[in-house]
């Protein structure tokens, strides 16, 4: 009886020390956009909100991309802000987050980034005469590098990234990846919630109260969910040197920037392919944050976004371009 105990004990113990991944069904239905989720093709229902303009034609759709333990709410203020703008955003929670299923479990780079191609297509569909755009913010910016780079044939004609999530393996000193894998060995399921670590992610400091409030939010990560964030953000900074003017591109980073480490992020500008900036071009904003889209003063980078949809030769109307 005792052995048999033992046994079991054990066999638990080994089963805490496998990550635990999304587990995705076969696919058994035709994705689509309802009026409050993205369906998948497995069948999954990701909440969506689609902010709509209400006093002009649409000019374009946008897909919206959220940060990692963030949910679709990022949008809210960025979709009310584009819609007046006359453009169409639907944004959804990722696999993992907000009220998705299989909540705080990491999916992988491959669903995520098929996700958006789905979604991408479904945007297309419904607006067949209007060209698509894929906005993200940090991680979501990070999936739409892998996207573009994996899939050359995506409906998309230009993509926006928020301070893209680059902080892969090839940015950070070895002992972070020894303490990575020694995680992922012994206490993978474990969550953690940094405690005694402040950082500055925007100045908009009612939003940032209203995240820690919001249920939605996650607030303690497993390690194996953070180490496949880290595999994302590797295969992201790769992505940087294969972008090329179709999609066109336009990149934005903060000077006020507390996330992102310096190093990642001039490594990742170093290796962007040096366009016309009618194909591609990085905007530079010295009081920004991480979370910029949320920023107080946001407007000027929606002012600048709706610019260069319309008109991607042209100066950006903040005159923050990035010379290079």
């Amino acid at each position: 009886m005792i052995q048999r105990l033992a046994c079991l004990g054990l066999l638990v113990l080994l089963a805490a020390c496998t990550p635990h991944w999304q587990e995705i069904g076969a696919p058994v239905d035709q994705p689509r956009f309802t009026a409050k989720a993205f369906h998948t093709a497995d069948g999954a229902d990701l909440p969506m909100t689609t902010w709509t303009p209400w006093d002009r034609p649409i000019e374009a759709s946008i897909i919206g991309l959220h940060g990692f333990n963030d949910y679709k709410r990022a949008f809210d203020a960025p979709g009310k802000a584009m819609a007046r703008r006359g453009f169409i955003l639907y944004a959804f929670d990722q696999r993992g987050f907000g009220g998705s299923p299989q909540r705080g479990l990491w999916s992988s780079t491959d669903q995520m980034v098929k996700d958006l191609s789905e979604a991408t297509r479904l945007a297309k569909a419904a607006h067949p005469d209007k060209p698509v755009y894929l906005l993200g913010e940090s991680m979501g910016a990070a999936v739409i590098l892998a996207a573009v780079a994996r899939h050359a044939e995506m409906p998309v004609d230009g993509i926006i990234l928020a301070a893209p999530a680059i902080w892969g393996w090839q940015t950070q000193p070895a002992i972070n990846r020894w303490i990575f894998d020694l995680a992922m060995q012994v206490m993978p399921r474990i969550t953690v919630q940094p405690n005694g670590v402040y950082r500055e992610a925007s100045n908009n400091h009612y939003m940032l109260r209203q995240m820690w409030y919001d249920p939605n939010i996650i607030k303690a990560t497993r390690v194996d969910t953070a180490f496949g964030l880290v595999e994302l953000m590797t295969e992201a900074y790769d992505a940087g040197a294969k972008l090329t003017r179709n999609p066109r591109w336009l990149i934005m980073f903060g000077g006020r920037e507390d996330i992102l480490t310096t190093s990642s992020v001039s490594g990742f500008i170093g290796q962007l392919p040096k366009l016309q900036p009618a194909q591609g071009r990085i905007a530079f904003y010295p009081k920004a944050h991480h979370m910029m889209l949320r920023d107080l003063g946001a407007q000027l980078l929606y002012d600048d976004i709706a610019a260069w949809i319309r008109h991607p030769e042209a100066p950006l109307p903040s005159g923050t371009e990035l010379a290079r």
